[in-house]
């Protein structure tokens, strides 16, 4: 029987909730094949089996949740497709053939002519321990050992064939206790967390609907909150003209599609800005680890996307270095990616700094927070008309946009960001300068 185990995901990756068995108990499966699809932190991934033949059992059940090494299935290599129930008979008869041989043989072993004196005082020393342990066969070690530990030897499974109890056997079962007794404990854990979540169950007079967070969902929530508990969030903001930048869209929209096969949209004029200002101003674009700042000097850009799972935040690496198709192509496929459950783990680890654009859902100011360890985070949000008084005192009807910098000020000065801000402002206020800077 062939054992299926959860396999390593990623290095910060070690547990997950199985969201659905794609087979069923007795089906016939190939080395290679998806069995099951497991929610991460991050990213669904697919578990696949490694050895082929007939899904004997299925160890653990749909919404539980998982750890990289867990059993999760078994399959026999050498059964056929509906024979699973024959199989467990088959190995119970299997099972009792071995003992009344073993039986047969401890009787006849005395008379036996080739047993050497060693051996007929071990066997002896074996009945006598299987007559007053309640048939359990050990070795006086691993009688020592499950003494030691506080174990009892019939809860013990022996590996030997003969069924005889080894020092192993009585540490294996003792680490099976210990991940018993962490399992035992969590949810005793959990229930104390949510004493005050059950007092509140009974205030509600009328109905509600209660639904289990995903864990996706709850991985967001605690990322968030870790966020605002480990590091000294402020936010400043700005406003931006945009009427220059739509003019230069609406110029080129058709054009840039036709050659690009892709739309200009306004996020790759923006992720054009803020690589231009990461780099006049580096510590928004590093990390703290310890007591040292990491100043990064590549432009990985997360660009939030949301989902009905919840927010993900894949990467456009090298932004720098990408035109403005480029970016755009860049956001289309990861926000394609996301949509589809497609993203691979490698899509969204590493970036350095994140655009979060609430205006799209009508959002018109708003404190984003940030994606840790990043320091900076950008919020885009909706474009509005309002009253601008402009510089030869008249006053027009312009589209303009709140623009808010969300940064950890344990390394970032309230100046730096006020003028990173300011940067960007410059910048997508006079796009064709942007254009040609590159």
């Amino acid at each position: 029987m062939k054992e299926i185990k959860v396999p390593e995901l990623a290095e910060s990756i070690t547990e997950g909730t199985i969201a659905e068995w794609l087979v069923k108990k007795g089906d016939q499966v190939e080395k290679g094949d998806a069995i099951l699809e497991l929610e991460t932190d991050k990213v669904n991934v697919e578990v696949n089996a490694d050895a082929s033949g007939i899904l004997a059992e299925l160890v653990r059940e749909a919404g539980e949740d998982v750890e990289v090494g867990d059993v999760i299935a078994k399959v026999d290599e050498n059964g056929e497709a509906g024979g699973s129930s024959n199989e467990g008979d088959t190995s119970n008869e299997s099972k009792a053939e071995p003992e009344e041989k073993s039986e047969q043989t401890s009787e006849q072993k005395p008379s036996a002519p080739a047993a050497s004196s060693e051996d007929v005082s071990t066997e002896d020393s074996s009945s006598e321990q299987k007559g007053s342990k309640g048939d359990v066969v050990a070795t006086p070690a691993a009688r020592k050992r499950a003494r030691e530990l506080g174990l009892n030897l019939s809860d013990i499974t022996a590996k030997d064939p003969l069924g005889r109890i080894r020092p192993e056997d009585v540490d294996a079962a003792a680490q099976g206790e210990r991940k018993k007794e962490e399992k035992q404990a969590a949810p005793k854990q959990e229930k104390k967390a949510s004493k005050q979540e059950s007092s509140e169950k009974t205030e509600f007079d009328k109905p509600v609907e209660r639904e289990k967070m995903s864990r996706r969902r709850q991985t967001i929530a605690k990322r968030l909150v870790d966020a605002q508990q480990s590091s000294a969030m402020l936010t400043t903001f700005n406003e931006v003209d945009m009427t220059n930048v739509m003019k230069l869209r609406s110029e080129r929209k058709e054009s840039f599609q036709k050659k690009h096969d892709v739309k200009l949209g306004f996020m790759s004029f923006f992720t054009k800005a803020a690589v231009g200002a990461l780099k006049e101003f580096p510590l928004i674009n590093a990390e703290i680890q310890g007591n040292e700042v990491i100043k990064k000097k590549f432009y990985d850009i997360g660009m939030a996307v949301s989902t009905e799972e919840g927010l993900v935040v894949p990467v456009v690496r090298d932004a720098d270095r990408l035109d403005f198709a480029g970016i755009e192509n860049g956001i289309m496929d990861m926000a394609q990616k996301a949509r589809n459950k497609e993203l691979q783990l490698d899509d969204l680890q590493g970036g350095s700094f994140t655009i979060t654009n609430g205006g799209i859902f009508g959002s018109m100011l708003s404190t984003p927070i940030l994606n840790s360890p990043q320091v900076g985070i950008l919020g885009l949000h909706n474009i509005e008309k309002r009253a601008k008084v402009m510089p030869d005192d008249s006053i027009q009807a312009r589209p303009m946009m709140y623009i808010a910098l969300s940064y950890d000020h344990r390394i970032v000065d309230g100046k730096d960001a006020v003028q990173f801000l300011r940067r960007i402002k410059e910048m997508i206020e006079d796009p064709y300068d942007l254009l040609l800077e590159g």
